[in-house]
């Protein structure tokens, strides 16, 4: 699944096709796209509204209207990008938008992915925790909020209503830059490891972005641009290699239902 700088990186993917531009039309060949409203809605609180902003909102892409919220989540395989055209040989568009002579084009092999409107951002607000890359995501914030949790470090970075946009690899690069077991209880990590964390979560983040994100499987942008941070993992996708930091075998696990890696030496259970 997309994370925060893929979803960044499709963020500003699209912007610039969308600032100052209007959706004429919408072509819905998969229903359940539409979350929670229908074609008649979009044409009367979206059709031919100034797009006045796009940006990012933990995992969310928000398109936003005067009065109104277009709000995107790719899921496990969604993609979305600007087109001059619709290729009709394309079996998994599940949608897509007119935008003057171009297209916003909505393409999801599996069908998870949603598109939401909202009156204000309320539902968001409340659902997503701090934003990571944000000057809320303090060292006095992560330091009080870890401490007075008691939960496994990997399953507490994956709550999106904790932090928000962190996924399976930027919290395995996360904990291994910080030397911090997946496994360990947050209540028992040391002042100096939490810190270490924060460091980690904003550089992999940031690093992340600048080279467009990690592709795995499925994620592109602008079309057909994959991410290149898979070039800079440590440990995610490292299974049986050597750790880069201490030369130790990095394992595999599984916490909280998602495959885990981390280094047995660097990364000691507390």
């Amino acid at each position: 699944m997309p994370e925060l700088p893929e979803v960044e990186t499709v963020t500003q993917s699209v912007k610039k096709h969308l600032l100052g531009n209007n959706f004429d039309s919408i072509q819905v060949n998969w229903k359940k796209t539409l979350h929670n409203f229908k074609i008649s809605d979009f044409n009367n609180k979206i059709k031919g509204r100034n797009i006045e902003n796009v940006y990012r909102k933990g995992k969310y892409i928000v398109i936003v209207f005067k009065s109104v919220f277009l709000c995107v989540h790719l899921r496990m395989t969604g993609k979305l990008y600007a087109a001059n055209s619709i290729e009709k040989d394309k079996k998994h568009i599940s949608l897509f938008l007119t935008i003057g002579d171009k297209y916003l084009v909505f393409e999801d092999v599996r069908k998870f992915g949603r598109f939401y409107m909202f009156d204000n951002l309320d539902f968001l607000d409340n659902k997503l925790g701090i934003e990571p890359l944000s000057e809320g995501f303090s060292e006095n914030w992560i330091l009080n909020q870890i401490k007075e949790r008691k939960r496994q470090m990997k399953s507490l970075l994956l709550d999106q209503s904790f932090i928000c946009g962190i996924g399976n690899i930027y919290a395995d690069e996360a904990l291994w830059y910080a030397k911090i077991h997946p496994l360990s209880n947050s209540s028992s990590i040391s002042k100096k490891k939490i810190l270490n964390l924060r460091k980690g979560i904003i550089k992999v983040l940031k690093e992340s972005i600048k080279r467009g994100g990690t592709t795995i499987r499925d994620y592109t942008y602008d079309f057909s641009y994959v991410g290149n941070y898979a070039l800079k993992l440590n440990v995610f996708g490292k299974e049986g290699k050597k750790c880069p930091r201490c030369f130790s075998v990095i394992i595999k696990t599984k916490v909280a239902q998602r495959g885990t890696h981390y280094c047995p030496r660097c990364q000691i259970k507390r």
